[in-house]
């Protein structure tokens, strides 16, 4: 009988789940509201019933399942199965995440970071196409990251390395980040960077005449969509920030290449999607700024597997432990 592993990307308003076969290949997947009432303590419960009657409707049982692997936000403990800073789900710190599911389910459970996550499903079902030095970073509302190496993702002595949205990327007088420092490569290359760098242009150019112009002056507001598409119809001002970002990005790659040259540099998120009016600038700075051999042998590609790359790195975490014990 060939067996399943349950892969879950736990967010701050949903969760995600599917069933998945020990290729990579997606049985079954579907998503519940994270439920964030009373200290988040219905949300383990939450999932394990949710996992059950999947279960029933397919008429199957536990049996067929090897574990479950979950992708978290925040820092964690891999090896405890711990959970460290919960503010998105209103647990306590410190939360025995692994035991408290594994309980539940009475299935043996691993959790990872979630941005380490995406990057383990990238690299084994996506734009990683099995790469093992692989450097995952998601330009979405922040900027997430995650490095793996030699098919391990590197985790750090406290479970934060692969912050990459917190490498600092402009010394002096950075905007302020949520994590409390200021300067941030998020504040610069997230959407909300974008649309932060492009709103401090266009109050300081009220008299301005353009698109994006136009348009923040109709709807009082502009998304980082709008500065790309402004861009490409030439648009200065959009072409202005687009090459800010694209500095700041390409460079904080070309960083990121020099120190651990990896095969590839998978670019996912809401901002990827721009195309080439900020890809094709990004690779130029990334040359520009990247150790020879390292332009030369690191990739910059684009993550392919959407919402699909959390669920699919934490069935990985799974299908790799059971590949450790045989």
């Amino acid at each position: 009988m060939k067996k399943w592993v349950v892969g879950v990307d736990l967010g701050g308003t949903s969760i995600k789940i599917a069933f998945i076969d020990t290729l990579g290949t997606i049985i079954t997947k579907w998503e519940i509201p994270t439920d964030n009432r009373e200290a988040g303590k219905n949300i383990t419960t939450d999932i394990a019933k949710t996992i059950e009657a999947k279960l029933v409707e397919l008429g199957q049982t536990k049996e067929i399942l090897y574990g479950v692997g979950m992708g978290a936000p925040g820092p964690v403990d891999y090896a405890k199965g711990i959970i460290y800073n919960t503010v998105n789900l209103a647990w306590e710190d410190n939360y025995p995440l692994s035991d408290k599911l594994g309980k539940e389910l009475s299935l043996p459970v691993y959790i990872e970071n979630d941005a380490n996550c995406a990057a383990l499903g990238e690299m084994w079902k996506g734009a990683g196409n099995g790469a093992k030095d692989i450097v995952c970073v998601t330009l979405g509302t922040g900027v997430g990251g995650g490095i793996i190496t030699n098919g391990e993702i590197v985790q750090g002595i406290s479970g934060s390395a692969g912050e990459i949205g917190h490498i600092t990327s402009v010394p002096v007088n950075g905007a302020p980040c949520n994590c409390g420092k200021t300067g941030c490569l998020e504040t610069v290359a997230s959407a909300t960077g974008i649309v932060r760098l492009a709103t401090e242009k266009l109050h300081a150019q009220i008299n301005h005449e353009g698109l994006l112009m136009a348009m923040f002056q109709s709807q009082g507001k502009i998304a980082a969509k709008d500065v790309f598409d402004c861009g490409r119809k030439g648009d200065e001002l959009s072409l202005e920030v687009i090459e800010e970002v694209a500095y700041y990005l390409g460079l904080a790659l070309a960083n990121l290449g020099n120190t651990l040259n990896p095969e590839k540099i998978v670019l996912g998120g809401g901002v990827s999607k721009a195309g080439e009016i900020l890809l094709g600038k990004v690779q130029a700075y990334f040359d520009k700024y990247a150790f020879s051999r390292v332009k030369d042998s690191t990739k910059i590609s684009i993550a392919i597997l959407g919402n699909d790359a959390g669920i699919l790195g934490a069935g990985w975490l799974v299908v790799n432990r059971m590949a450790m014990q045989e």
